[in-house]
């Protein structure tokens, strides 16, 4: 009888085992590009498409785009705290929070999206910036093309135009640099850009080329400097405690569609925006002036290289360590990362 009774329980939990390996799971990501741009489409909802093929249906996906889930500012701690699964966000919307990282977006670091994204992913890889990820599970890094500035009135060529200008800043680190030019720097998520210049908060912004193109904000604008003084990093991660809750050959999934083929995807996705970012501005008559090379411009140069002095010597006071390594070791691997 205790043998028939003991059977019994084993039976009952090698099925119960046998379900859980094979229920299906729903996993939600968050994000704040709109559903129809290019960048979820063929970053974000061709990862889910791929994790729910490599898993035979089992991994399903749910993607809450354009801040339904969470705000752009949020977004991270979302993945943290459960309410998202997956998430992705730029990190200057938490500012301080991923000092090293941050570097990455420095002028001089990268000049287009495949070559951040190469960067940044490599560092992490190689457990430069690894830690400051310690509480979720990341996927994949990358960064956007080199930010550039965008106004609607006022043409800016010297970084004497931008005095008294209310700017958008994408981060602390390019609106110290703004600051540090005369410009009025002002915080707000990416969304919230087209309304903020309809009614006349702005006069301008700091954004790459994609995201004129994704946010319609080309619509606006009628005068644009390239001059390539930042670029955004963003993270893919995971709520840690949605991995690990994963049977192993799920996790195997999750883990053969992270790293650095995502990380070039996105680049390349972003590379081909900013070219049709630009085209689109150029189509409808803006003005367009470049500086391809700032740091050795003598205009350009002075306020640049001291916003990145600060930044580091920012760093160092926070006693944030390994902030000078990180720094020259992201110049180096531009010859890695072409």
């Amino acid at each position: 009888m205790r043998y028939a009774t003991l059977h019994g329980l084993l039976a009952a939990a090698t099925l119960a085992a046998s379900a859980a390996a094979t229920a299906d799971t729903t996993l939600r990501m968050s994000h704040f590009w709109p559903a129809g741009s290019a960048v979820n489409q063929e970053i974000f909802k061709a990862w889910a498409e791929r994790v729910t093929e490599d898993s035979d249906g089992r991994l399903k996906v749910e993607i809450y785009p354009s801040q339904t889930l969470s705000k752009a500012d949020r977004t991270y701690d979302a993945a943290v705290d459960g309410i998202a699964d997956v998430a992705i966000t730029l990190q200057g919307y938490t500012a301080g929070r991923f000092p090293l990282t941050e570097i990455v977006q420095l002028p001089g670091i990268s000049n287009s999206a495949s070559q951040g994204a190469c960067i940044v992913q490599t560092l992490f890889d190689e457990g430069d910036i690894a830690e400051e990820y310690a509480d979720t599970h990341v996927l994949f890094l990358f960064t956007t093309g080199p930010a550039y500035l965008h106004t609607t009135d006022t043409a800016i060529r010297t970084p004497a135009d931008l005095e008294g200008l209310r700017i958008r800043r994408p981060s602390d680190v390019a609106g110290e640099m703004l600051s540090s030019m005369g410009a009025r720097p002002l915080g707000l998520p990416a969304p919230d850009i087209y309304t903020s210049l309809q009614r006349g908060v702005m006069d301008g912004l700091s954004f790459p080329w994609e995201a004129m193109k994704v946010f319609r904000i080309n619509e606006l604008t009628n005068h644009h400097l390239q001059v390539p003084y930042y670029s955004g990093a963003i993270v893919a991660t995971m709520n840690q405690d949605a991995y690990d809750e994963l049977p192993a050959d799920l996790k195997a999934v999750i883990d053969d569609n992270r790293g650095m083929h995502w990380a070039r995807t996105a680049g390349r996705v972003f590379d081909r925006l900013d070219r049709e970012g630009r085209e689109e501005a150029l189509a409808q008559g803006d003005s367009l002036d470049e500086i391809d090379d700032p740091l050795n411009d003598p205009d350009w140069a002075p306020p640049l290289k001291e916003g990145t002095q600060r930044y580091l010597e920012r760093l160092d006071d926070r006693g944030v360590e390994g902030a000078r390594d990180v720094y020259a070791k992201a110049l180096a691997l531009r010859s890695r990362c072409p």
